[in-house]
C-alpha cells in the first residue's frame, strides 16, 4: 500500500476509504447526536469565541459556563481526528463530514501554545495533525479562521 498521508513513520495511511471507514464515520455521526454532546456543541459554536488568552483562559476554571462543553467538545475531535492521525479511518473521507471540529480549533488555535502549558503538551495535537497533513484539513482551517476573525472583528 502506498500511504497518500502519513502520521508518523509507522503508521501508513490507506490510500482510499473502505467500508470500515464509512462504519466509523456513521458512528461518529451518531454519537453527535446524543443529547449531552449536541448541547455541547451548540455552545461552543454559539458562544466560544476567545479574544484573548485570558478569556480562554477563563473558560479553564471549573465553574465557567463553557468549561464542561468545551472539555467534552474538545475531547470528543480529539478522539475522532486522532482515528485519522493513526491510520484507523481514512482522513481526507472523515473530514467530508466531520470537520466541526476544526471550527473549536480555529478558535482556540491563537492560545493553543499557551493552552498547551496550562493543560498539557497533547491538547488539540490531533486537531493540528488534521490541518497539517491533509489538503481538505488545511482549507477548512482557513476558512474557519476567516470566519472567526470576521466573528471577532463584529463583536468589537
Amino acid at each position: 500500500m502506498t500511504a497518500m498521508f502519513t502520521s508518523s513513520p509507522r503508521v501508513p495511511i490507506k490510500d482510499f476509504p473502505d467500508h470500515h471507514d464509512a462504519e466509523i464515520v456513521m458512528r461518529a455521526y451518531e454519537l453527535r447526536r446524543e443529547p449531552v454532546l449536541r448541547e455541547s456543541r451548540a455552545a461552543i459554536i454559539r458562544d466560544f469565541l476567545p479574544r484573548s488568552w485570558e478569556e480562554m483562559q477563563a473558560i479553564l476554571k471549573g465553574d465557567h459556563p463553557l468549561n464542561a462543553p468545551f472539555r467534552q467538545v474538545s475531547t470528543y475531535w480529539e478522539m475522532i481526528y486522532g482515528m485519522a492521525k493513526h491510520g484507523i479511518v481514512h482522513p481526507e473521507f472523515l473530514l467530508e463530514s466531520n470537520g466541526e471540529g476544526l471550527i473549536l480549533y480555529a478558535r482556540a488555535k491563537p492560545y493553543v501554545a499557551q493552552y498547551r502549558e496550562a493543560s498539557g503538551p497533547r491538547a488539540f495535537v490531533n486537531s493540528e495533525w488534521i490541518t497539517t497533513h491533509t489538503e481538505m484539513g488545511k482549507q477548512m482551517l482557513q476558512r474557519f479562521e476567516e470566519r472567526a476573525a470576521k466573528a471577532l472583528a463584529a463583536k468589537g
